[in-house]
């Protein structure tokens, strides 16, 4: 006798569409994980990236300050409107440096610039409410250093950046450094702090320092 073909009932037809439905979804969860996990691991080193240059930047162009008393003093009278200047604050840092670089050919600059550090909120449509840390430079030195120049965004989305100033007469750190006021006008301290705030990758806030030695601590002399 032949036997009669028997094909997939109803139920078995079902089962087997459920585990393969099953299958794909938990392939399909396994994929959307490892896409999750890569976004978050891309997401904190383009972060730490980013403190790394900022800190980088900021500690190269900080470590070539200087301050020079050659300058026309027919045009700069007073002492405070001096061209070349450390003011340093707890929150904010201008003063003149020698690491600017020419990004073109035959302009007239020098590898002196004023720069300035630091936090303001975002101009940015629809981020109002973030906060950025900026970097003003201005290549005329002969200007003044409280104004001028281009503004760039250095670091986006930090929560304040810190600055301390080395005494080495005091073997301490101080929250401000002028060389405008008399008993700073010659010197520079030895080592600047910076410290910058942010959240990290759980929405913690994060500080992360370094330091920059200053070569160039005291005032450069007039030549007679």
């Amino acid at each position: 006798m032949k036997r009669r073909m028997r094909g997939f009932t109803l139920m078995e037809v079902m089962v087997a569409v459920g585990i393969t439905a099953l299958m794909g979804t938990v392939v399909a969860l396994a994929f959307q994980t490892g896409i999750n996990a890569k976004e978050v691991v891309e997401g904190e080193a383009e972060r730490y990236r980013m403190v790394r240059v900022s800190l980088n930047r900021m500690a190269r162009e900080v470590g070539s300050a200087f301050v020079s008393d050659r300058y026309d003093l027919r045009r700069f009278r007073d002492q405070n409107d001096r061209p070349t200047n450390f003011i340093g604050e707890r929150e904010k840092l201008t003063f003149t440096t020698f690491a600017h670089q020419r990004l073109y050919t035959d302009v007239k600059e020098s590898d002196q610039a004023v720069v300035e550090y630091f936090v303001e909120n975002s101009s940015e449509r629809g981020a109002r409410q973030r906060q950025d840390l900026k970097r003003r430079v201005n290549p005329n030195v002969g200007d003044r250093m409280d104004r001028g120049g281009t503004t760039d965004v250095l670091f986006e989305g930090v929560k304040g950046v810190e600055f301390a100033y080395w005494d080495s007469d005091k073997k301490e750190w101080d929250d401000e450094w002028d060389t405008r006021r008399t008993e700073k006008k010659d010197l520079l301290p030895t080592r600047v702090r910076i410290t910058v705030i942010a959240l990290d990758e759980a929405g913690k806030e994060a500080r992360y320092t370094t330091q920059a030695r200053i070569v160039l601590n005291t005032t450069l002399p007039r030549f007679n």
